[in-house]
């Protein structure tokens, strides 16, 4: 009932659709909360009735070309629009190691016999809105250098 009928020209750009899972970062994008669409890609060709295939940059070249009608959407041009592209390391997997950046915050949770302490994390390659709560004593065993010394100056 509510299919719509999409068709692409295959000189149109489109916007790529992620559903990135937590932890693995797909094609260098970041969150997993809602799904993001990345890049205008031009479209090089149809490929049966409901698949295109993309012009990938050559940093994704393991990525095959081919997507589903469903996971595009036609990138309408705005002079206005502005494309902020970030250099991220990449490893073969397209995956990438996150590095906390700050420590935004810090809670204590009262439990019934004892204090869980937890701190929100600002990480690299984020912004704000993305920071995570994590654990504060599994961050100060592995970021260390975050946690300042108390009672120096």
């Amino acid at each position: 009932m509510r299919h719509r009928e999409l068709e692409f020209v295959v000189v149109n750009k489109v916007f790529l659709k992620l559903s990135p899972m937590n932890g693995v970062m797909r094609f260098g994008r970041k969150g997993k909360l809602s799904p993001r669409y990345i890049s205008p890609y031009e479209i090089t060709r149809r490929v049966g009735k409901v698949a295109y295939e993309l012009r990938l940059p050559a940093e994704i070249f393991m990525v095959h070309p081919v997507f589903h009608i469903l996971i595009l959407r036609l990138y309408k041009p705005d002079p206005s629009h502005v494309l902020n592209c970030e250099e991220v390391e990449m490893d073969e997997s397209l995956s990438y190691e996150e590095e906390p950046v700050q420590i935004l915050d810090r809670q204590v949770r009262r439990l019934r016999t004892k204090d869980v302490a937890s701190v929100k994390v600002l990480w690299q390659n984020h912004n704000t809105e993305e920071a995570t709560c994590k654990s504060e004593e599994n961050m100060k065993k592995r970021y260390p250098q975050l946690f300042p010394i108390l009672g120096m100056s």
